[in-house]
């Protein structure tokens, strides 16, 4: 690609931040010294994103080999043999060692073998034109968000990653996912326990006593923000919600 670049990357240890921060460093170096540049290389910093199991992979790793074509860097028919790919070196088996293939494979049920690249590059190929193969994979936001899994995969891991002290390589609307994720889980435990719904609370538009409460509570477990707080509860006037807050704390603790 002009400006950037994927990569499928199994990591055994955690230490991501310190192999991307080697690699670009490394690479923009050595760039910019044979180039006789100064200054960034790559559009921006790196985005990590978690995959939840081989068939999520696999699917990221269709989106990869197929980006140049969906760029307009090469033809779909000349998928396998991009120069900046790793696709080239399955076909002419020609890979390192460390670059491996089997869990694509094993998804795809091919060999291991020059027929069974061949048969996975006529695949991408024929992707390359199904514009509702691609929508279904969800090509056109796998890159966006901090997760590529299920639905109820994504929530069980934020919530584990809320519990943590949050780790770096998150950009910031990735963090604010994986946050608003537990306000949600907060909320709708909150709501079971007093028998409403939030459902019951788009009813009603003023701020009932009881939205007030729950929202007092909402700040003191999870530290949820006033501006979501007022949103999922429907309360009209967020400005003032925070003033409504405080009056209350003040009333039950006079």
């Amino acid at each position: 690609m002009r400006n950037h670049y994927h990569l499928a990357l199994e990591t055994p240890r955690a230490n991501l931040v310190e192999g991307m921060h080697w690699l670009q460093s490394t690479f923009a170096t050595r760039f910019n010294r044979y180039r006789s540049q100064n200054g960034h290389l790559f559009q921006g910093r790196y985005q990590a994103l978690l995959v939840e199991d081989h068939r999520a992979l696999a699917r990221l790793v269709h989106y990869i080999n197929l980006n140049p074509v969906r760029a307009g860097v090469v033809e779909a028919a000349e998928v396998a043999s991009f120069r900046w790919g790793s696709l080239r070196h399955f076909a002419g088996g020609d890979n390192p060692s460390w670059l491996t293939g089997e869990v694509l494979l094993s998804v795809l049920n091919l060999g291991d073998t020059t027929s069974g690249w061949k048969t996975y590059a006529a695949f991408l190929t024929a992707l390359a034109g199904e514009r509702n193969a691609q929508e279904e994979m969800e090509f056109d936001s796998l890159c966006r968000g901090w997760a590529i899994g299920t639905a109820g995969w994504r929530k069980a891991l934020a919530r584990e990653h809320s519990k943590m002290a949050l780790q770096s390589g998150f950009e910031h609307q990735e963090l604010r996912e994986i946050k608003e994720t537990r306000w949600r889980d907060e909320l709708q435990r909150m709501l079971g326990e007093r028998g409403e719904s939030t459902e019951a609370a788009h009813l009603h538009a003023k701020p009932a006593p009881w939205k007030i409460e729950m929202a007092a509570e909402l700040r003191l477990r999870v530290d949820a923000p006033y501006r979501w707080i007022a949103e999922v509860l429907s309360i009209a006037r967020p400005a003032s919600l925070r003033m409504q807050i405080h009056r209350r704390a003040l009333h039950v603790s006079a």
